[in-house]
């Protein structure tokens, strides 16, 4: 890496904090995509090993999920006192080799147990890379950074909707998975040796928020923070409501609409990497331009894109030809990408720097277990006992995944609750220093500092 200029606390200005940004985000597209590539082959994985949609769901959701959730909390608290980027290129390397793993399983079981194990090493890249761009952006420029981070999963979902599907069409469901895990290796390495560890909690001007309290003193202050807590509720909804519902559009593409696994990722491809990273771009774009006044519009922007969001997602299984429902996938799916950015700003922003992976690991373990526990085993159940009662049992995943689209209003009605105290926890945060004087103390979280013995 070329010599750039450090400032008093060791950080480089100028391009190497995008160029961390860059590394981070190819990270988080390898963790969509290593993800995201099961839920295209769901057909081609049920067929081999003769499975229902609820065995399916328990082997692409629920097992990823379990452990993914259960992992990342302590994984969370070590991010937050140990070298973030080995933490993270060890989770890469870990993760890249267990999906290679899952190409390689010859049973259910294999492939159960491999899957487990890529949702452990999954659990160590998000806190570790939220918290890295905490130090490495400031405050004003968090939504901004977290938002082109958004883009991620756009590239992500792309590369398992049409990559996947391509390599499963022409050389089988194991290619696919072996070729995705293998990508990973050489990134874990650049992480290692690209990234500089940054100095924790350099922007922070209250000396106090470098504290590092313990695991019930962080949680204690996360449950006085009234607009974290609706953020986390929000997004976990939300969760739901989107990538939930997407993990099943592939198959629901497949029955309703007889497309092959490499048509349905074909059809989904353009609408995850073109429209979701149009989506993702013009909210950085927003989010740079309007939200350092008032920041509660960042709440209020992304309860309006789900209420705007909900009409498309329930008329996606609600009309009948291929063509409406590739028009209405067209508005749904980059929406579904709007609250990423915005919500791990917040996120990052209303707790203090010595809870910040902490925090991000509370947010995916709600938001995973929607998205890869909930979601999957729910969906794919009601579609089994639907199926039983229909004269063509292979449209039972259109009623279901119609009746998730509901839950679109939900989550916004949490990130609209949330703006009520928006003001007020960042200031308790310590990321809102013009909110100080003016906040009551009776109606304020308890500060870090009140948090230290």
């Amino acid at each position: 890496m070329p010599s750039l200029k450090r400032d008093r606390l060791g950080h480089a200005g100028g391009a190497e904090p995008w160029l961390v940004l860059l590394i981070l985000t190819v990270v988080y597209a390898l963790n969509i995509a290593d993800r995201f590539v099961l839920s295209t082959l769901i057909e081609p994985i049920k067929a081999e090993f003769a499975l229902s949609d609820s065995a399916i769901g328990f082997l692409t959701g629920v097992s990823l999920a379990i452990f993914y959730v259960s992992a990342g909390i302590p994984l969370g608290i070590l991010a937050d006192r140990v070298n973030r980027r080995s933490l993270l290129a060890v989770s890469l390397a870990v993760w890249s080799l267990l999906t290679m793993g899952c190409g390689w399983a010859q049973s259910f079981w294999q492939l159960l147990v491999m899957r487990i194990g890529v949702g452990i090493g999954e659990a160590g890249g998000t806190p570790p890379s939220q918290t890295l761009l905490a130090d490495t952006f400031t405050l004003g420029l968090r939504p901004t950074a977290m938002s082109i981070f958004a883009v991620g999963a756009t590239f992500g979902a792309t590369l398992g909707s049409s990559a996947g599907g391509w390599l499963s069409d022409h050389y089988g469901w194991r290619s696919a998975l072996l070729c995705f895990g293998a990508i990973g290796l050489p990134v874990a390495l650049l992480v290692r040796v690209a990234i500089r560890e940054p100095v924790r909690g350099r922007f922070e001007r209250d000396p106090s928020q470098l504290h590092k309290p313990s695991v019930k003193l962080s949680v204690r202050f996360m449950l006085g923070q009234r607009s974290l807590l609706h953020v986390l509720a929000g997004c976990t909804v939300c969760t739901f409501w989107s990538w939930g519902i997407m993990w099943w559009t592939p198959a629901f593409l497949s029955r309703s609409h007889g497309l092959s696994v490499e048509a349905a990722g074909a059809l989904l491809a353009p609408m995850h990497g073109i429209g979701g990273t149009a989506a993702v771009l013009l909210t950085a774009w927003l989010f740079h331009r309007y939200s350092r006044g008032d920041p509660r519009w960042q709440t209020w922007f992304v309860a309006a894109s789900m209420v705007v969001g909900f009409l498309p997602s329930l008329l996606v299984f609600a009309v009948p030809s291929l063509a409406a429902c590739s028009l209405m996938l067209w508005i749904f799916v980059p929406l579904i990408y709007v609250p990423m950015g915005p919500t791990l700003a917040l996120t990052q922003n209303l707790v203090p720097a010595g809870m910040r992976a902490l925090a991000c690991a509370f947010l995916l373990f709600f938001a995973n277990l929607a998205n890869l526990a909930v979601a999957p085993q729910l969906l794919g159940w009601a579609s089994d006992e639907i199926a039983l009662r229909l004269d063509v049992p292979q449209q039972s995943l259109r009623y279901v995944l119609a009746a998730a689209s509901l839950t679109a209003l939900w989550g916004a009605w949490h990130y609209a609750r949330a703006a009520r105290t928006l003001r007020v926890d960042l200031a308790a945060a310590g990321s809102d220093t013009s909110a100080t004087t003016a906040v009551p103390v009776a109606t304020k979280a308890p500060t870090t500092a009140s948090l230290i013995p």
